[in-house]
């Protein structure tokens, strides 16, 4: 790497990328930053991906292209965890081999988190990215973190908030993270394959660190059918998912003993929406309805007052 250590290794997996591949390594090419790795692993691609990734390192020693044994997919959990262990770097950053960077993204990360040494991981907003399809161009959106900016959350509130819908989940190409703190949690949790992989992994590091949500975009997040969770969901999958990640998550949680009373309700709390899903929304189209209902009739009492004659002298 011409006697540059790396700082941040970008951690990619991929699966039948090769539509947007080429488009997001380039995009780390593309960084005003230059000290960073880029190792990219292949689960399972019967596409083109492993002559594109070949390609590219072939021309750039800071790229490693890491195969898969020819076998099925085992999972983005598992692709991440193989780069992580071959990973020389004192950060990681992730980024999803059909979403792309912009070219700050490291330069102004990096910088974020070494004047905050006390933080073990940072995300910001993210823009959810439909233009690179022209049938979508007028779609994009900058999807909000819903909690201050430039705020420290210490373990383990933001999950918390996360679990009550009152934060949204980082996108996983926004976040930078401390190596040491992946470590220290034992990295990807591989029994989540495709769906879930990123909010088990964030709940690990969101019970065993601070975390800083930073004012700015440094990411396009690629909206198009074929994402693992569009799968999921068009198969009808996805709410049996869930109740299978918050029910691993209580678990995990109970075990470390870093459950504090107010996480717990937040956990025991999702976990009976969604197992309760079909009633919960009953009761919310109910409750919203005699909301209206109530207001309604205020303002009709309200204009029969108003309307009374006054009483005679």
């Amino acid at each position: 790497m011409d006697g540059i250590s790396p700082r941040v290794s970008v951690v990619m997996p991929v699966r039948d990328g090769a539509a947007f591949l080429a488009e997001s390594i380039e995009s780390v090419l593309a960084q005003t930053r230059a000290d960073w790795e880029l190792l990219v692993v292949d689960d399972g691609s019967r596409d083109a991906t492993a002559l594109i990734a070949r390609a590219f390192a072939k021309q750039d020693e800071r790229i490693r292209f890491f195969e898969g044994d020819g076998g099925p997919s085992q999972g983005a959990s598992w692709a991440r965890n193989v780069a992580i262990r071959h990973s020389q770097s004192e950060y990681l950053a992730f980024l999803d081999a059909d979403d792309v960077w912009l070219p700050n993204k490291l330069a102004e990360q990096v910088q974020l988190l070494d004047e905050r040494p006390g933080v073990g991981m940072l995300y910001g907003d993210t823009l959810y990215w439909f233009s690179w399809s022209q049938a979508s161009a007028d779609r994009d959106f900058l999807s909000p973190t819903g909690v201050p900016s430039d705020t420290v959350f210490p373990p383990p509130r933001l999950l918390e908030r996360i679990l009550r819908d009152q934060a949204a989940v980082p996108c996983t190409c926004s976040v930078l993270v401390r190596r040491s703190i992946v470590d220290q949690v034992g990295g990807f949790e591989e029994r989540f394959r495709e769906v879930y992989t990123d909010q088990a992994f964030y709940a690990k590091l969101l019970l065993a660190t601070s975390v800083y949500v930073a004012r700015g975009c440094w990411d396009r997040y690629r909206q198009h059918p074929d994402s693992s969770v569009i799968r999921a969901e068009k198969a009808g999958r996805l709410p049996a998912l869930q109740i299978d990640y918050l029910e691993w998550l209580r678990g995990y949680v109970w075990s470390s003993g870093k459950a504090d009373a107010p996480l717990r309700r937040a956990i025991d709390r999702a976990l009976w929406l969604n197992r309760h899903i079909r009633w919960y929304r009953l009761y919310r189209r109910a409750h919203a309805f005699a909301g209206r209902q109530r207001r309604l009739l205020a303002r009709m009492v309200g204009r029969n007052l108003g309307d009374k004659p006054a009483s005679s002298a």
